[in-house]
């Protein structure tokens, strides 16, 4: 089916601790602003140049902190299709995500009565998270709008990361309120025309955790549609230009005549950018120089994170909590293993810069990139190094695998991110052998412009929605959406439920 052909669709995206704004501002402000809204922002773009008009729902704010969130409309210029709708959501001012829950019904009665009073309600709509999938279920059930639900992460998952046992239970509770995150995913997933995954992977782990069993069966493969997300080749294509280039090409080169002896500086560089986060696992990249002579001879490693230009010197200094522990764990190996002359570490503060710190490395350092994260939900980071000319080496476990091979062939190398030996062997083969390197840089560029593009992305939202738009078999079965959603001074969401059945299946 073309679907550029097919008539427009109207279509509205319920973020409601989206906080989106022309700037983008609230990207780089707060933890709650993160990966979700580049999603939903590229994917509505793109989908406003196919032809279609895309409401971007959120919430609306007076915060003298937050001035973009206040205008009751907004949009992006030049996309006449796509407008930002801001509607109130419990108290004025700004409110984390977790404690959202018992405004949504206002939030959601905002929505309708906006669209009644405009006289043109939406041909569907799409959830993201978990608060979106459930507006979007309370939408259905009061205006008979289909939906489907893009969870972007699950509680569940998170949950697993902070409740080891019963005595941390009640705690973890009482800041993240998993009793109604849980809760109103599973009203979200079970009455969800199609649910919405990255990967084939994300549907059978994720959707699979007990904690879901009952709302969906992640086996029933016609209940999702897998639609990766896309790269921004506006910002990570090999062949673009910003204006900070040569600036940050600068930057990287001065860092490594900072952190580098002159004999080793002409070497290819493997570049690692992510969050100081444990499950990102950069100790065992670090460890690859130590596990591997011909890494050693043949390579270099930068270090990227964000908040200090000089990280593992100033570790104390600029960074706390986990992050400072993992930047004292690389440090002690790079005391005991003699590395500092292999490694070099510095910020880059936007995805700007790293997009053309990408491209330098491609065009004049033969750089590859490198993830060993010990999971890795879908993986983007690969994909827009990728796109900007970098081959990458990436976690075998997640997303990665089906990114980066297919029955046609691989496009980058996967590695076991517990194993240092393995990570050296992969990153050995690209950074000591030319001829490979260029047949790798090559495979993934075409990969990413095949499948990988936010235009593909939005085709595939398209064949979901139409799908279930134009099926009523699609539409789910009711299923019970708790009374504390509807009304917060009933509050009939047990957390001894979640317990009971957290705990009686583990």
């Amino acid at each position: 089916m073309d679907l550029q052909a097919v008539s427009a669709m109207h279509l509205a995206f319920l973020n409601p601790q989206g906080n989106f704004d022309p700037t983008d501002r609230g990207w780089t402000e707060h933890p709650d602003f993160g990966g979700q809204l580049v999603y939903v922002k590229e994917l509505a773009l793109a989908l406003g140049q196919l032809g279609h008009r895309v409401d971007v729902v959120t919430r609306r704010m007076d915060d003298a902190a937050w001035p973009e969130f206040a205008a009751a409309q907004d949009g992006y210029a030049g996309h006449p299709n796509v407008r930002i709708l801001r509607f109130p959501c419990g108290p004025a001012g700004f409110l984390r995500k977790e404690d959202l829950w018992p405004h949504l019904h206002e939030w959601v009665e905002g929505i309708l009565a906006f669209y009644n009073d405009e006289g043109a309600r939406p041909d569907a709509t799409t959830g993201h998270y978990a608060d979106g999938g459930l507006a979007a279920a309370m939408i259905q059930e009061r205006a008979g709008l289909p939906f489907t639900f893009t969870g972007h992460s699950l509680g569940a998952q998170k949950m697993d990361k902070f409740v080891h046992s019963r005595d941390d239970f009640a705690g973890a509770v009482a800041q993240f309120y998993f009793d109604k995150r849980i809760a109103a995913e599973r009203v979200a997933m079970a009455r969800a025309g199609r649910i919405v995954t990255s990967t084939r992977q994300e549907r059978i782990e994720q959707y699979g955790h007990r904690l879901y069993h009952g709302a969906v069966d992640p086996a029933e493969a016609a209940r999702f549609a897998v639609v990766p997300p896309g790269v921004n080749l506006a910002v990570f294509g090999a062949g673009t230009r910003n204006d900070i280039e040569d600036a940050v090409a600068e930057k990287v080169e001065a860092m490594l005549r900072r952190d580098l002896p002159e004999s080793r500086r002409h070497l290819p560089l493997v570049i690692s950018s992510s969050r100081l986060d444990r499950k990102k696992n950069h100790l065992a990249l670090v460890k690859a120089w130590a596990a591997s002579r011909a890494l050693r001879v043949s390579a270099n490693l930068a270090i990227v994170v964000r908040g200090s230009s000089d990280p593992l010197r100033e570790r104390d200094r600029a960074f706390s909590g986990e992050a400072r522990e993992i930047l004292h764990e690389i440090a002690r190996v790079l005391d005991a293993e003699d590395l500092w002359p292999y490694v070099t570490a510095f910020d880059l503060n936007s995805q700007a810069a790293l997009a053309a710190c990408y491209r330098h490395l491609a065009r004049h350092r033969r750089g590859v990139f490198c993830l060993t994260a010990s999971y890795e939900p879908f993986g983007l980071a690969p994909l827009e190094a990728m796109a900007a000319g970098l081959p990458a080496v990436v976690t075998r476990n997640g997303g990665p695998s089906e990114s980066l091979q297919d029955e046609h062939g691989a496009y980058g190398i996967l590695v076991d991110p517990h194993d240092p030996h393995a990570i050296a062997a992969g990153l050995t083969r690209l950074t000591s052998d030319e001829t490979a390197w260029l047949s790798m840089q090559q495979a993934g560029m075409q990969r990413i412009a095949d499948q990988y593009t936010w235009t593909r992305t939005a085709q595939g939202y398209l064949r979901a929605i139409r799908e279930i738009v134009e099926n009523e078999d699609a539409a789910q079965p009711p299923y019970p959406i708790p009374t504390y959603f509807q009304n917060p001074d009933h509050d009939d969401i047990d957390p001894l439920w979640l317990a009971e059945r957290y705990f009686s299946e583990t």
